[in-house]
């Protein structure tokens, strides 16, 4: 638990109707600075207003990677 520390988080090998649910739950274990890099097989539009709704500004969304079946982006905690 170190600030600016990347943990992956990749969702391809978590099922359909726990992602969510695990997603925001790591989110939430992360301290400001912290990131999470996360990788999908397809864009998560609607979880990232999701993410939006609920973290608002304590959260920092940015794109790594946007490929076909191979999303990867950063989730970083806003201090």
């Amino acid at each position: 638990m170190f600030a600016d520390a990347v943990y992956p988080f990749d969702a391809r090998g978590v099922a359909k109707r726990f992602r969510h649910a695990a997603i925001f739950g790591a989110l939430s274990a992360l301290q400001p600075g912290e990131t999470m890099r996360f990788c999908n097989d397809h864009d998560p539009l609607p979880l990232l207003q999701q993410l939006q709704g609920h973290f608002g500004d304590q959260i920092k969304i940015a794109y790594i990677a946007r490929n076909p079946g191979e999303i990867v982006i950063d989730f970083t905690i806003v201090g």
